[in-house]
Parts: C-alpha cells; structure tokens; sequence
C-alpha cells in the first residue's frame, strides 16, 4: 500500500502519543502541516518566530519529560530556531526538530533560501555543533528509520535534540506503508544501564566513613525523574544537598538537608560546605563554571583535596573538570535505586548528623534575616526581593515557574523555594535571554492544571513579545511577571563594577529613558494586561492573574540592584584584577 510520506509522518507521530507540535509555516513544510490538520490527536502550536517554537517546545519536553517536536522551514526558519535548539541542547532537554529542505532535484542550483555559501545541500549541518545527530533525508523510503531512530535518540543516554531534514519534495512523495508498518512495531524506550552492586558499596561506604560528606546534584536529577529516590538517599544517610542551578528542586527547599546552589551566585554557607567537604557524591551535574566559581579552588569546590565520587549517564561528563576517585556510567534513577538498597543493608537504621542540621537551619534563618528588610520594602520601583517573596506566598506548591536570565534567574536560584521537583524551568547551560517567556508557554500547554508563571526581565520579555499571540490563540492560562528595570541589569552592574559606565547596557537616553509598557503590549496582542504602579499593588495583581483563566501579563517596575555574590566568576580577573567588587547597583 502506499501513501504521501506526510500523511505516514503524522501516522507515525500520533502512534507516539505526540500531542503537539510546535513551529512556523514555509513553503517547504506545507505538505505536512496539511497532512497534520486531519490528525485528531495532534495539535499544531503555530508561533510567530522560530525561536518561540523552540523554546516552548523545550518547556513542553521539561514537564513531560518526553521529546518534544519541534517544525521548521529552511534557511531563516532554522537560523530563527537555532538558539532555542542549542539551549535545549546544553540542558540535556530531548527534542525533534522536523526541518522543511529545498527540493531534492534543486540541490546545487542555488533555489529560494537555501544556504549552500560553503556547500551545496547542506544546511542542515549548521546543526551539527550542538544536536546529538543531524540527518537529511533524500530518500522517502529512508524517512520512517531515520524518524524512529531520531526519537530514540533524542531520548536515550544523555537526552538532547536531533535534527531530521527532509527536502520539500520527499514529504509529498509516495512510500510504502509497510516501512512505518515496521517501526511503529519497534520499542518505544530501551532499558537505561544501572549500577554495579560492588561499585555502590564502594559509594556508601565512603559516603559512611566520611566526616564532611556531600551529595551534590545537578539537573540530571529531575530530567531523570530520579527525585524521590535522591530523597530517601539522602534522609537515610542525612546527606546533605548542595545543588547546582540546574540541579534546583531537586530535593525540595523546605527540606532540612537542602544546602543551597553552589557557586557564583550561591552563598557563603554552601560553598564553604563543599569546599571543605571530604567527600561529594555528584549526581547528573556537568559542574559547570557558574555552579563552580570558575573552577577556583579557593572558593566552591577543592578537588582532589577533596574526594570525588561522579555517576552520570554520559561518560564525557566523567571526570571532565575535575579528578575522579569513583566514576560510573549509569542511569541516575536506576543508580539511586541501588545505591538506596545498598545502604539500607550497610546502615538499615540509618544515620543521624543533627549538628549539621542545626548548621543548616541556623544559615537558612540568617539568609532569610538578611532579605527581611528588602522583603518588606515599601520601595517604588519594588526590590527583587519583595517582588520573588510575595510571589512565592501566592503560588500554590506544585506551581511551574520558568524564568529568563538576570535577576529572575540568579534571585530564584538563591532565595525562590521550589517545593516541587521539576517544577523550576531555566535556561542553564546556555543562559538563553528569551527563553522564559516561551517556555511558560509550553509547560501550560503541557500541564494545563498547573499555575504556571514566568518571572522574566524587561530584556528577556522583549525579545520575544510575539509569545502573546500564540498564548492568546491557543488560550494559555500563564501568567508573566516582567521584572522591569529598564536595563539589561546584571550586566549593567557588571560594566559599572568594572568599567564605571553602563554604556549599551540600560535603555534610552537621558532625555527619553523609554520605558517599555508591557501590559498595554499585552492589551494590543488581546491579553490582559496590568501595570503595577505601586508595591502593594503587585501582590493582589499577581491573585487576580492567576484567577483570571488567561494570559496574563503583570508589568512591575524594579530597581536594579546586584544579586548578592559569594563565589567568584574569573571574567572578574581579566576586567578588573585584584577588585573586590563582582557587581554594583546602578540606580
């Protein structure tokens, strides 16, 4: 039998339980998005900008911890798309990215919006540095186990985007059904590797003989839906956790083992708890150089003074910036598992440290002291603080909140309680500015019985405020914050420690500092808008958006302040070396 490789893609889509697609129309992908009209399971996301597409489709892969389908067109289209892929790339966030290509019979000759400058039919390798596979296929009877083999590894191992890129005329090109008959009867998940009893022995029992032990955690910990079994780990043993920014929610805030995110924007506490650490489990975490304080030694982490002891699933991770005692491949979930079984036989009535707990809770309590006074503040424009501590007070525990990069980004990670795993969406690895509105999007859309709310900046909102249409289109139920200081801030304060001058860093001039109206550019796309004018305005402002069953957009201006910095980034050493000073306010 055969039939139109479009209408078999959606065939094939829909027997994976895919229930949305996101992305923005080109000549050379109509054939599909046709073929998806007639699907009833399938819901096409349209955006306004391809890098809308990407970002909310990574949100949308965080909360179902699935691959997300993302549909591009050639040239632009997948330029536009590119940040937002590389961001999910360096979150480990799995993704398909369905790209229209030029017409198989044109290659060579140049044809509308190819990008051949360097060689003919080969814009699909501008993908290349940061998907875990880019394939282009030529052949419509290729298309069924190249599609099968991209989901499959997009999701397995360390989890990440691939690339399928099909030229225009294969998508309308007849294939024999029975190849998709054929993959559509493969398995849908392989089975992860676990971990070696011996080598989980040789864990716990040093984690046991340990004086200062640590468990520190990164975002493999949530993508890995391994939070519960990192929890009962942890309280058996009284373990304490520091966590990287990815690694947040991890073991929920409120816990009495939760030390806090290390590193540069981490506090005081944390990072002189793993540096003198005598041993540290790391679990799914990349030990990147924010969540490292550049790597020093003086200020995060002192390895091999300390012993380190690292399980991840991907073995270049291993090791990579920092010595090993112990490293083991192996799925974080089935890891934990054997590690929890492994101490219940070697400590079956556990272990108790509750001067540490008292340490923790005494810095949990000094933290909260210092933010009291900013909490409370009457301030106009309000304090970040204020701002993050009241929104907290409103949502409900389970709520999702994603954020952009700034102040929103770096305050939650240091003072924002996540009381659920996997309920804090942020771009790590690529500190993508852009990413927090559109993520909201896609995690509504994932969970529509969530309070899902994005805490951005003014400069991240604005570069992407074309997420109004589509959340007014698809009737999105979140709710944006937009943190407005008129400013690029953090990097604001990072030029003036530096350099003395905010030149390029805050908008406008002097004489016209153009304020940008959020709420009425909410008002214009058909969403509701509500600019904040006071600070006791923003906590009722906040209930009312999240009763209202609709986009919301909440405008609220903010000084721009310095998040308080207590490990080091060397950027510092090449701008100003010698200077105390990381970042300064600059209102």
């Amino acid at each position: 039998m055969k039939d139109l490789v479009s209408n078999q893609i959606v065939r094939y889509l829909e027997a994976r339980a895919v229930e949305h697609i996101f992305g923005l129309c080109g000549h050379t992908n109509i054939a599909l998005l046709a073929a998806l009209e007639k699907s009833e399971s399938i819901s096409f996301v349209n955006v306004r900008h391809e890098q809308i597409a990407a970002h909310a489709a990574d949100g949308y892969a965080r909360v179902t911890q699935r691959a997300a389908v993302v549909l591009t067109h050639l040239g632009p289209g997948m330029t536009n798309a590119a940040t937002g892929v590389a961001n999910a790339a360096l979150d480990s966030i799995p993704m398909v990215v369905i790209a229209g290509d030029v017409p198989s019979h044109y290659f060579g000759k140049h044809p509308h919006q190819e990008i051949n400058l360097h060689a003919d039919a080969a814009q699909y390798e501008i993908y290349r540095p940061f998907v875990k596979r880019a394939w282009r296929v030529d052949q419509p009877h290729l298309v069924a186990e190249v599609l099968d083999k991209a989901f499959t590894l997009a999701e397995s191992g360390r989890p990440g985007p691939v690339l399928v890129d099909v030229p225009m005329d294969v998508f309308s090109a007849e294939v024999d059904t029975a190849l998709f008959d054929k993959v559509l009867s493969n398995t849908r998940a392989l089975v992860k590797p676990s971990l070696d009893e011996d080598v989980a022995e040789r864990i716990v029992k040093n984690l046991l003989a340990a004086n200062r032990p640590v468990l520190y955690v990164g975002g493999g910990i949530v993508g890995g839906d391994a939070a519960a079994e990192l929890e009962e780990f942890a309280e058996l043993l009284s373990l304490p956790v520091a966590h990287s920014l990815m690694g947040k929610g991890a073991l929920r805030d409120d816990s009495p083992l939760v030390l806090g995110m290390t590193g540069f924007w981490g506090t005081a506490f944390v990072n002189e708890t793993t540096r003198t650490a005598d041993w540290i489990l790391a679990l799914g975490t990349r030990f990147a150089e924010a969540d490292s304080s550049s790597w020093y030694a003086e200020y995060t982490f002192d390895i091999p003074a300390t012993k380190l002891m690292q399980i991840d699933i991907d073995p270049a991770e291993l090791g990579r910036n920092y010595p090993l005692e112990i490293g083991a491949i192996a799925d974080i979930k089935a890891a934990l598992t054997v590690l929890l079984r492994v101490a219940r036989r070697l400590a079956p009535a556990g272990v108790d440290r509750p001067e540490l707990l008292a340490k923790i809770a005494a810095d949990r309590a000094d933290q909260r002291s210092r933010n009291t006074e900013a909490q409370a503040s009457d301030a106009w424009p309000m304090r970040p603080e204020r701002i993050l501590s009241e929104t907290r007070e409103v949502l409900p525990a389970d709520a999702i909140i994603t954020t952009d990069v700034g102040w929103n980004k770096n305050g939650v990670g240091q003072q924002f309680d996540i009381l659920t795993p996997g309920t804090f969406l942020t771009p790590g690895g690529f500190a993508t500015m852009g990413f927090g509105a559109p993520a909201a999007v896609g995690a509504k859309i994932a969970r529509p019985d969530r309070v899902v709310v994005s805490l951005v900046g003014d400069g991240g909102f604005g570069q992407n405020p074309a997420v109004l249409a589509t959340a007014r289109e698809k009737n999105v139920a979140a709710v944006w914050v937009v943190m407005n200081n008129n400013a690029f801030g953090t990097i604001a304060g990072l030029e003036k420690a530096a350099f003395d001058t905010t030149y390029g860093t805050v908008f406008g001039t002097d004489g016209d500092p153009m304020y940008t109206d959020f709420a009425a550019i909410a008002e214009a796309y058909g969403v509701t808008g509500i600019k904040v004018s006071s600070a006791a305005e923003f906590k009722p402002a906040l209930e009312r958006a999240i009763a209202d069953g609709g986009p919301v957009v909440i405008d609220v201006s903010m000084v721009n302040v310095p998040t308080p910095t207590a490990g080091h980034w060397n950027i510092m050493d090449i701008y100003s070396p010698g200077a105390s000073l990381e970042h300064v306010a600059t209102d």
